[in-house]
């Protein structure tokens, strides 16, 4: 006799309603929090972009909606890297910004500006990205990942290959089988929304999500997070035409790519997760099918891209993936033979290293052909950076970026908070529910944490795997906690009415003849699994459950809350667009410190619409995008030689910068009032510059000879003639004057954040010949310019940078790379070096210890700041190199008084790293040990932790 269906009450849909309501408004909920937390810069300043990249980001898309995509394409701007100009369509990810122009034209039309979207895209794409972490979440959570890690290595040594759609045939019991008479799976649905919890206010993604923030990464994020999505969708092991969403995945991936350099990093995590999956034995036709397709339509799709064009099929950092696509086609044509040659598994081995080894033949013979062409593209230093100390990558100009510095454990911290503990314990709950799709995170948690541990500002990269890990360790325990209290009607009936056979005998469970070979090897495990789950049963049981499920949520309701109120908290500080500022005076009262736009608003409406300006390549975007305004550099840094001949320019002596600057610019734009300004800045554009005119600063490749002698500001010889350091300090200073004979101060700001300078002499003739003598191309828009004869005298005495990476070219400066590397990993040596250039020059040290006001120690103390200074300090100390700290303080004891970023100083490291003798140090110069640093703690409180 059939057995009959039981069908769910009306309670059980009753409790199914509220449910899926509870799931809904927690969705809600989060979304919300996801969008009023990015909102508060424009609740607070406005619709202000941010930033400097920004700046640039807002005029293409203005030049993008004035003159549309083919224009936009084969745009030259000669407003910019004067007087070389940059051809920007086709150098740039313009995914962005089609984005914004498709929202003004189709969407809001004449309800909000184009700069008002430009200012709130970043918030409603955090928004979607938190959805969709939610929803990778999901699929990493359902029943079919209900492997182990360990059974499947088990099952990929044995040859034995494990169906995961089938290993799930237990129907959900209790509170676990509310979701399914609606079609969803719980606790993926519990993980999903906990997972966009935490992605809607972790600190890792706010920081390229606030509202103003309009740069690639806010919308790259949720392209990423898409792309993955999609993947781990077409791997779904229990549905037959999955892999179909491996096309949807190419589409997603496509838009990455238009969207963020970045994408490079997506194509090889999907890449090492298809080759992750052969390893593990988890090849079959659909693995190969959803990879083929997302790599073939995804890659088509990219080439589209002129910024990326070939460089998928040519460059070194790209090609790991292509392989691992040939190696698929290769490795499913065994198969095909296999099947119809019914081989058996030894036959089917011998058969697959043939193929192999034709196939590994085959490609050297490739790559050795085209190599000698210069086929292959080089891998960039940033790239090369991730995978040696930010410091060594041998290029200057890379290594002055702060972003690329590599991340502390105080970092991780500070932007995960508490998922730096929950993300682990989820990565735990994930080997034990593996599968297809779950395995990909194995895969996206190793990569972006040593990715991310390399590179500062790659921690975005953990935002999306940390909120999804732990949502699902979140999710699960929140669903066995519930559970505890949910009455398990179907275990009761069970235990009250077996079932039997013909002759009422108890029949045998099905489910046990469709365990995998790797389940019965672990038999033992499941026993006392078994044993735990009987043993909850029991009334004694059941009280246990009970009383740790509230202790668990009255515990994790108490850390979201910390945790939201952190976020918060750092989010007002990610939310400063850094072109505004809030500044206290004496008496308490805040002012808006607007200097910057009222410089930039200035040259605007003050200067001739050719106006040329000369400063520091950050700030290039925002006089180009607000100023409207002809710039010598900014952000892109395509051209190093160039950037170079800027900053020799600047950190020259006064005449030689005056010669130069004649030549190229109508005025000079600084940026002054302490902090950040271009005098802290310049010790990096003194070596960008020395890289290329090495006469710049001879014997002395890293240019220890200009810069600040101590903290009081005292300047070296080098840079106190500098033309930067006059125009900087021009009767600020006593005795600093710049040349009335070349320059002349005609804007200074409201706060004395920015000065600008007219230049005297200008040369016409140059800035004559340059219009006249661009070269077009056949197509008649690509037209570079060229330097004035004026400059042949300067550009005589340049070597082009050759980087480490331009092997295509032949290129090499192992002399100077190699004196490089040794001032950078030997600072002491190349100090001792700069000291004996001033020695030459006449200006040698005191060598007797100084002395520093009270007045002096409490200004130093107050000031909380990122610097070379306190990054310096906190490898001096971390390490106990007690000796090269005396020698600092002697020279400089104002060092001993420095605080970082977060309020911490040289005696919390020294407590953190319980490094005795420094304390001692420390203490006798007067240092306290019970301050309190950003977050409360104290340098005794650090001992304790530890």
């Amino acid at each position: 006799m059939a057995a009959t269906k039981s069908s769910p009450s009306a309670s059980d849909y009753l409790f199914s309603l509220v449910w899926i309501g509870a799931a809904l408004y927690g969705v809600a909920f989060f979304l919300q929090n996801a969008y009023n937390i990015r909102l508060q810069a424009i609740d607070e300043y406005g619709p202000v972009i941010h930033e400097f990249d920004p700046y640039f980001n807002w005029r293409a898309t203005q030049y993008l909606y004035e003159n549309g995509a083919k224009k936009f394409f084969k745009w030259f701007d000669h407003m910019v890297w004067y007087p070389l100009g940059r051809p920007v369509g086709t150098t740039i990810y313009p995914g962005m910004q089609f984005t914004a122009v498709f929202i003004k034209n189709y969407i809001m039309g004449d309800k909000m500006s184009l700069n008002d979207i430009c200012c709130y895209m970043p918030a409603w794409f955090g928004v979607i990205a938190s959805f969709l972490v939610g929803c990778i979440a999901y699929e990493a959570s359902l029943e079919g990942n209900s492997m182990t890690i360990f059974g499947v290595l088990l099952d990929a040594l044995t040859g034995h290959y494990t169906d995961d759609a089938k290993l799930s045939t237990e129907k959900p019991t209790g509170y676990y089988k509310l979701s399914s008479y609606i079609g969803l799976y719980s606790p993926a649905i519990e993980c999903a929304v906990f997972a966009m919890g935490f992605m809607a206010v972790v600190p890792a993604h706010l920081m390229r999500s606030v509202g103003g923030g309009y740069d690639n990464e806010s919308v790259a994020v949720t392209a990423m997070s898409l792309t993955f999505f999609l993947w781990m969708r077409s791997l779904r092991s229990n549905q037959k035409h999955s892999y179909l969403f491996g096309i949807l995945a190419g589409v997603a991936y496509f838009y990455m790519v238009a969207a963020w350099g970045g994408y490079i990093f997506v194509l090889n995590l999907i890449g090492a997760h298809a080759a992750l999956l052969v390893l593990l034995g988890r090849f079959n036709t659909k693995v190969y099918l959803s990879y083929t397709l997302f790599y073939v339509i995804g890659t088509s799709l990219a080439i589209q891209v002129p910024v990326v064009g070939w460089t998928p099929l040519k460059s070194l950092e790209q090609l790991a993936p292509c392989v691992v696509f040939l190696g698929y086609q290769a490795l499913q044509y065994c198969e095909i033979m296999r099947k119809r040659n019914n081989w058996s598994r030894g036959q089917a081995w011998k058969f697959r290293i043939q193929v192999g080894l034709a196939a590994l033949v085959a490609l050297v013979v490739v790559v050795m052909s085209v190599t000698p062409r210069g086929y292959f593209g080089p891998i960039s230093s940033r790239v090369r950076g991730l995978f040696v100390p930010h410091t060594k990558t041998g290029n200057p100009l890379v290594d002055s970026v702060a972003e690329h510095q590599a991340a502390s454990q105080q970092a991780y911290w500070q932007y995960l908070h508490i998922l730096c503990f929950l993300a682990p314990l989820g990565f735990l709950f994930m080997l034990f529910r593996f599968g297809d799709s779950a395995s990909f995170l194995l895969v996206y948690a190793f990569a972006a944490y040593f990715f991310s541990h390399k590179m500062v500002r790659l921690i975005l990269l953990t935002a999306p795997i940390a909120s999804s890990l732990s949502g699902i360790a979140v999710g699960r325990l929140v669903a066995w906690c519930l559970s505890a209290f949910m009455e398990d009607s179907d275990t009761k009936n069970s235990t009250t009415k077996k079932k039997v056979d013909e002759n009422g005998k108890p029949k045998a469970s099905k489910k046990k003849e469709k365990k995998s070979s790797s389940d019965e090897k672990f038999a033992g495990i499941t026993a006392i699994q078994n044993g735990f789950d009987e043993a909850s049963k029991s009334t004694e049981g059941k009280i246990v459950k009970g009383i740790a499920s509230i202790v668990i949520l009255g515990s994790l309701y108490y850390q979201a809350t910390g945790f939201k109120t952190y976020s918060w908290q750092i989010s007002k500080g990610l939310s400063n667009p850094s072109i505004i500022l809030k500044g206290q005076m004496r008496d308490g009262s805040v002012v808006t410190v607007d200097d910057y736009r009222e410089a930039y608003w200035w040259l605007r409406d003050n200067t001739p619409a050719d106006a040329r300006v000369m400063a520091w390549w950050d700030y290039g975007y925002q006089i180009t995008g607000i100023a409207n305004r002809t710039t010598i550099a900014d952000g892109n840094t395509w051209n190093h030689e160039h950037i170079a001949l800027l900053g020799k320019a600047l950190t020259g002596s006064e005449e030689e910068g005056y010669q130069i600057a004649r030549h190229l610019a109508d005025y000079v734009l600084v940026w002054g009032g302490g902090g950040g300004d271009d005098l802290a800045k310049s010790p990096h554009l003194a070596r960008i510059a020395n890289s290329v005119y090495r006469d710049h600063c001879p014997g002395d490749v890293t240019c220890r000879a200009f810069g600040f002698v101590d903290r009081q500001g005292t300047p070296s010889a080098m840079m106190e003639r500098s033309f930067l350091y006059k125009l900087h300090s021009h009767k600020l200073r006593p005795g600093v004057e710049a040349d009335p004979t070349k320059f002349q101060e005609v804007f200074r700001s409201k706060f004395g954040k920015v000065r600008i300078y007219k230049i005297l002499g200008v040369s016409q003739k140059s800035k004559k010949w340059v219009e006249k003598n661009r070269e077009c191309d056949a197509g008649g828009w690509f037209c570079p310019g060229k330097y004035p004869p004026g400059l042949n005298d300067i550009l005589r005495k340049k070597k082009d940078f050759a980087q480490l990476e331009d092997f295509n070219r032949g290129a090499s400066d192992e002399e100077y790379q190699k004196e490089y590397f040794e001032n950078l990993n030997n600072p002491e040596l190349a100090r001792k070096k700069a000291d004996l250039q001033r020695q030459k020059e006449g200006r040698e040290e005191e060598s007797k210890p100084k002395i520093i006001s009270d007045e002096r120690k409490v200004e130093i103390y107050s000031t909380w700041e990122d610097t070379e200074d306190t990054t310096l300090m906190w490898k001096i100390v971390s390490s106990n190199a007690v000796e090269d700290l005396e020698r600092w303080l002697k020279q400089d004891p104002g060092a001993a008084w420095i605080r970082s970023a977060d309020g911490r100083g040289p005696m919390w490291w020294a407590f953190e790293s319980k490094n005795q003798d420094i304390v001692t140090i420390l203490m006798k110069m007067g240092v306290p040990h019970t301050d309190k640093d950003k977050n409360g703690f104290s340098p005794v409180d650090l001992l304790k932790e530890a």
